[in-house]
């Protein structure tokens, strides 16, 4: 008996391969990026607090990391997913239950008959009394189908797949604080510049007013000063409208206001600490970044739902059992004499289901070839990502060489105007146009510089870097 239920039990925790055999698609990029990729750093070696030079940008990202309630939502999951997983892997084995009973009764020690025999008195009656005391495991699935086992591997695979969102969430709310706070820098630059090109317009229409009351210039000399000094107040105005609109969103992503004054910023040219980063070859995102892992992980469980569904088409077989004691009388309940056990399978065979198993497993093999499109879909998105910003770091690097040149040029072209202005060479409107140009190229030269940081901070995420392990893959050994 003991071997029987030995060889029901190695054959229940083992079962049937019903699911398809896991095997990843193949990747649907090329085998290498459209740009030059080389580098000396490896983003996958390189935490995140070394790749930021800004110490106000780290504590931002810090408090991110902390208070972000949709990262602590995406966390929250994780434990709601593990839960899962473990009720499922506790599918496989007996449960067992500790039973006790007592019960005290009356019944009546005879009929009509008895009571005509006394003389017509009330018939006597007896007290009954019974106890009893045991284990019982109830409907253990013998998995020869491997049904159980296939539930627990897709609650498992759902668990990493959350893990491994919640770990693309969390770079997703790194880059987003970065691009933020890289945006506010530029914003502060670009309001500094305002600033003083408001003040240096006021002085100039202070000028202005001062030869035009002395009749060495006409009015229209006045008014277009005037107006040159109008539209940097208006740009002004502006920037600081967008600068308060992202000092708000940058308060939303990190969760909090701060509560202590943080470290003082850096420029935009010292924001990033890290040399060149190594892109290396469009296979190895299949590892470096959470998203694919995700993706694969719910492939995977797709692929376990695909064994379960085809399980269904098959009889389940179910063990009870119980083991224990039970008397009449208290005293000699744990006597040798009063044990009891037994054991008995159940039988359920699928006879007319009206195709509910088949529509079953057409969701679930409709549902794998769903998960492999998504998979490859990250995949492609992934490499566009990385593309993007390669092509970003070496046209950004050009764009930004040749706006420091123009900068340059239109500075030499503003101060020539306003010399010529002063010795009467030349009309005031060749001075608006060469400063009206100058302030522009100003702007641009500081937007081009915020670019190339945010580009440099989308590779090394798209890269998979601010992480050293494949989660996912670490989970499944």
């Amino acid at each position: 008996m003991r071997s029987a239920l030995a060889l029901l039990a190695a054959l229940a925790l083992a079962g049937c391969q019903l699911a398809p055999p896991h095997q990843r698609p193949e990747t649907p990029t090329a085998a290498r990026y459209p740009y030059p990729a080389e580098g000396e750093v490896d983003p996958l070696e390189l935490h995140w607090r070394a790749f930021f030079a800004d110490p106000q940008l780290i504590a931002l990202i810090d408090a991110a990391l902390t208070h972000n309630r949709d990262l602590r939502v995406a966390s929250l999951r994780i434990a709601e997913a593990r839960g899962l997983a473990v009720a499922r892997r506790a599918d496989r084995l007996p449960t067992l239950g500790l039973s006790a009973e007592a019960s005290r009764g009356r019944a009546a020690s005879g009929g009509p008959s008895a009571a005509s025999s006394a003389g017509g008195t009330t018939p006597s009656a007896g007290v009954s009394e019974r106890y009893a005391v045991g284990l019982a495991a109830t409907a253990f699935e013998l998995d020869f189908w491997g049904r159980v086992r296939h539930l627990a591997d897709a609650a498992r695979e759902q668990y990493l797949q959350t893990v491994e969102a919640e770990q693309a969430f969390r770079l997703s709310l790194i880059n987003e604080v970065a691009q933020t706070y890289l945006g506010l820098r530029a914003l502060d630059e670009r309001l500094a510049l305002a600033r003083a090109t408001v003040q240096s317009r006021q002085q100039a229409l202070e000028i202005a007013q001062v030869r035009l009351d002395a009749g060495i210039t006409s009015a229209l000399d006045y008014r277009q000063s005037e107006a040159l000094l109008t539209q940097a107040a208006i740009e002004l105005s502006a920037l600081a409208l967008a600068r308060a609109q992202q000092h708000n969103y940058l308060t939303l992503l990190t969760g909090h206001a701060p509560t202590e004054p943080l470290p003082a910023p850096r420029p935009l040219a010292e924001q990033i600490a890290a040399g060149r980063l190594a892109a290396g070859l469009p296979a190895e995102l299949l590892l470096s970044r959470p998203d694919i892992r995700a993706a694969e992980a719910g492939l995977r469980a797709a692929r376990a739902d695909i064994g379960v569904a085809r399980a269904a088409f098959f009889p389940r077989i179910a063990l009870t059992g119980s083991f224990g004691y039970a008397s009449d009388e208290l005293g000699g309940l744990l006597a040798s004499g009063n044990r009891f056990w037994s054991i008995g399978p159940g039988l359920a065979l699928p006879l007319f289901d009206w195709g509910r198993n088949r529509g079953n497993l057409s969701i679930a093999q409709a549902r794998e070839h769903i998960a492999v499109a998504s998979y490859e879909r990250a995949i492609e998105t992934a490499f566009r990502e990385v593309a993007d910003t390669l092509a970003g770091r070496r046209f950004l690097d050009e764009q930004l060489t040749r706006q420091q040149a123009n900068v340059a040029t239109l500075q030499a072209i503003a101060t020539l105007a306003r010399d010529r202005y002063d010795e009467g060479a030349v009309g005031y409107l060749e001075v608006l146009d060469a400063e009206r140009q100058l302030f522009a190229a100003q702007q641009a030269l500081i937007e081009t510089q915020a670019a190339q940081a945010q580009n440099l901070v989308r590779l090394y995420l798209a890269l998979g870097g601010g992480q050293l392990t494949a989660t996912a893959d670490r989970g499944r050994e």
